[in-house]
């Protein structure tokens, strides 16, 4: 796998300045979401954080992608930070997924070439369930960390990267079988990554897999 590229200190010092702009943008349904704005770059990512965390917590990944040439938006969903939206307060009801394509439809108002969503644990579902819920075209791939859509593989209409750790559990026991199943009936093009470990979601980034998962996800979202 090739590595990231070193950054340069004049870079990464433009990198992190343009990492303190936080925007907002409605949704659908009248809520009012918060993201924290990174790179310059003519294709999207959106990144959409599990339940332990929030925007902030993307910051590193962010300025490797923004790094790579991506603009970013690290997204705070409804009932986080100051992000509010309808039902915000239903935890397992509330349309989280409606935060991700509102993010997304920031950034084709902005003319974008391509936008793609990197989602971990609850955050993942919601990619997943935004990619299905979304026009043909709208969400162009979608990476999802310990996760799987909420609604049935088969219809994602975006390309699929699943990143999960072998031995990453809940109190239902191993994530990774149901999250197979979701893989084996998404639609190509797909791709499966299983790593060592237990760690679930975002704190693969807390693990001795970081810099490797980081690998895979440029390396797909860069593709073609």
């Amino acid at each position: 796998m090739p590595a990231l590229r070193a950054l340069p200190l004049a870079i990464l010092l433009t990198t992190v300045a343009a990492a303190q702009q936080t925007i907002s943008f409605p949704t659908e349904d009248g809520g009012r979401i918060y993201a924290d704005l990174y790179g310059n770059g003519r294709r999207a990512v959106v990144l959409a954080h599990g339940g332990r965390f929030n925007k902030e917590s993307w910051r590193d990944q962010a300025l490797a992608l923004a790094a790579e040439g991506f603009r970013v938006l690290a997204i705070d969903f409804r009932g986080f930070g100051q992000s509010l939206g309808p039902r915000q307060a239903d935890f397992d009801n509330a349309p989280f997924y409606k935060d991700v394509l509102a993010a997304v439809r920031y950034f084709r108002r902005q003319g974008v070439k391509a936008v793609s969503v990197v989602g971990g644990s609850f955050g993942g579902g919601a990619a997943g369930d935004a990619s299905i819920q979304s026009a043909p075209g709208e969400i162009d791939s979608v990476v999802f960390l310990g996760a799987a859509p909420n609604l049935s593989a088969e219809k994602l209409k975006s390309r699929a990267l699943f990143i999960v750790a072998r031995d990453d559990a809940d109190a239902g026991g191993p994530r990774l079988p149901a999250i197979r199943a979701q893989y084996e009936k998404a639609p190509q093009p797909k791709e499966l990554i299983v790593v060592d470990g237990s760690a679930h979601a975002q704190f693969l980034f807390q693990s001795d897999q970081r810099d490797g998962v980081m690998r895979e996800i440029v390396r797909f979202l860069s593709w073609p």
